[in-house]
């Protein structure tokens, strides 16, 4: 049963994520922790673009804020955003990893130590192999892999280093991630 859902992506995500953020009802069950490139010095503008489609509150979290079902939380711009055993989230502006800060494998990896089994993770489009461990450690870890449909990315590097990497439980097209999602209870 999935108790969190973390979705990594970088060049050609964004559309896919609006498209996701829209479809999930007011009252979605579970947490949608974001974890997407974007350039280091935009500040604003990013979660307001996400928020006018979702129909979830969007969120860039604070250092050690609490994660509650039926938000989304936007890793910040230029920080690390890792999940605590205790479901709160920390950010950091350690060194980056992948070329990157924020780095999916970092949050992919920490919510899989945290919700184990219960995790499911989400690689949408992307230009670099971010993300690929850190799928790896949520099935590792007995947690849902999906990886987006390679053949409908814009970018497909990153979806494909993540099936070069782990066996999948899905590969879906965007359509069929939202269908997935919305069965969950």
């Amino acid at each position: 049963m999935h108790k969190a859902v973390i979705i990594g992506g970088s060049a050609g995500s964004f559309r896919v994520i609006t498209r996701i953020l829209h479809a999930l009802p007011k009252n979605f069950p579970l947490p949608v922790l974001l974890n997407l490139h974007r350039l280091k010095h935009v500040r604003s503008g990013f979660v307001e673009a996400l928020s006018i489609k979702s129909n979830i509150p969007v969120i860039e979290p604070y250092d050690k804020e609490s994660i509650k079902a039926g938000t989304a939380y936007l890793a910040p711009s230029n920080y690390h955003m890792y999940i605590e055993l205790n479901k709160k989230i920390a950010l950091s502006t350690e060194e980056a990893v992948n070329h990157s800060r924020p780095s999916i494998d970092l949050s992919f990896e920490t919510a899989a130590h945290t919700y184990q089994r219960n995790l499911l993770g989400i690689i949408l489009s992307g230009a670099n192999k971010d993300g690929a461990r850190g799928l790896k450690k949520i099935k590792d870890s007995g947690g849902t892999a999906i990886v987006q449909d390679p053949k409908e990315c814009e970018v497909a590097t990153m979806t494909e280093a993540a099936l070069k990497m782990t066996q999948v439980d899905h590969v879906f097209s965007t359509q069929q991630i939202i269908d997935y999602l919305l069965k969950i209870k």
